[in-house]
């Protein structure tokens, strides 16, 4: 990752200074406190905590705040500061199945056990701007909602109970820490989800759009769409069981796709997942549909040559921390390589001024 810069040391320092006054912005408006970015620009903390592995709202609003609002080198910052904290242990994997959801939808039920619950969502609101929000100081009228409901069953339960959907064999062996060690090839499945959870959401909705439009034959339905809390437990050696340590916010997708069998399975459906700290729709539906492109090779599909169905292409390059430090890094000074390319081009042109004259003398 390209991250280093010379200069004068004098004109760095007078830089940080401009920054320092740009970030701030008009010293007759208000500054902006880390608890109104928490709290009012939830869906970009909770973007910069999923792509920077990190899940502390505070520090990502933080981090929002340095950036001057530029998500991806807010996951810079909290990405740079993950990698000081002390590692205590692991904990043990969460139980989505227990979620006390705020939204949860079905595209192929309607009718569900627990209910659809639409939660907060932008999905039936018209794409007009509301003035309103303009006279600030003014409390916006607060609905009462029913209070969340205790765990529901997952949607794919449903299909599972006649066979229609493949099951997802148990893993016993701890999958490897993308964190921690380095990508490597071929990568599989539990190494993929960790990179799609990471990637540009940007990035990872482009690929996702692609497979809708026929570059990987993946046709999906969200089997179920849900956000709401999850308890973290800990295995505590010195008590020998596991105690709740918290709880954190996720959105997990499923999606279910069409397939028609192979000579070892038969005509049944599969999935796609996605999970994403936070409210995150779009990034989960998106993570969901490109890990069933990537799922291919294991299900005896064709390789219809799709950029979603490349895993070094998409893992490659799907992390937009390494894509803006290569790309920005041709900012930085390259005029040893520019003079080189500069008179190749001289000499070039002069060997081709000077052959129509040789041709017109002769």
């Amino acid at each position: 990752m390209y991250v280093a810069v010379k200069g004068g040391e004098r004109a760095i320092d007078n830089a940080h200074a401009w920054l320092a006054e740009e970030r701030r912005g008009d010293q007759d408006v208000a500054e902006l406190s880390i608890a109104q970015i928490r709290e009012q620009l939830s869906l970009a903390v909770n973007r910069v905590m999923a792509e920077g592995s990190l899940y502390d709202p505070d520090l990502a609003a933080l981090a929002i705040k340095q950036a001057r609002g530029d998500l991806i080198e807010a996951i810079f910052l909290i990405r740079a500061y993950r990698t000081t904290l002390p590692r205590f242990g692991s904990s043990k994997p969460v139980e989505t199945g227990a979620m006390r959801c705020e939204r949860r939808i079905s595209a192929t039920f309607k009718d569900l056990p627990g209910g659809q619950v639409l939660g907060p969502t932008f999905d039936y609101t018209h794409r007009l701007l509301d003035f309103k929000l303009a006279a600030e100081g003014v409390a916006p009228e607060v609905p009462e909602r029913p209070a969340a409901e205790g765990p529901v069953p997952h949607v794919a339960e449903f299909l599972n109970r006649e066979g229609l959907i493949e099951t997802a064999p148990a893993e016993d062996t701890p999958p490897p820490d993308l964190t921690r060690a380095p990508l490597e090839f071929p990568a599989e499945r539990a190494l993929r989800l960790q990179a799609l959870t990471r990637a540009d959401e940007g990035f990872s909705l482009g690929l996702a759009y692609s497979t809708q439009r026929g570059y990987a034959r993946n046709h999906a339905f969200v089997g179920e769409l849900r956000i709401g809390q999850v308890d973290v437990a800990m295995e505590v050696p010195e008590l020998g069981f596991a105690i709740d340590i918290g709880e954190i916010t996720l959105t997990e997708c499923e999606t279910v796709n069409q397939f028609k069998g192979s000579r070892t399975e038969p005509p049944q459906f599969t999935r796609g997942y996605g999970l994403v700290f936070g409210q995150s729709e779009r990034k989960s539906i998106s993570m969901a549909l490109v890990d069933r492109a990537l799922r291919w090779e294991e299900l005896g599909e064709d390789n219809v040559g799709a950029p979603a169905q490349d895993t070094e292409f998409v893992l490659a390059h799907g992390d937009n921390i390494q894509a803006t430090g290569f790309l920005e890094h041709i900012k930085l000074p390259h005029y040893v390589d520019f003079q080189s390319e500069l008179e190749l081009v001289r000499k070039l042109r002069r060997e081709a001024g000077a052959a129509p004259m040789q041709e017109a003398a002769e």
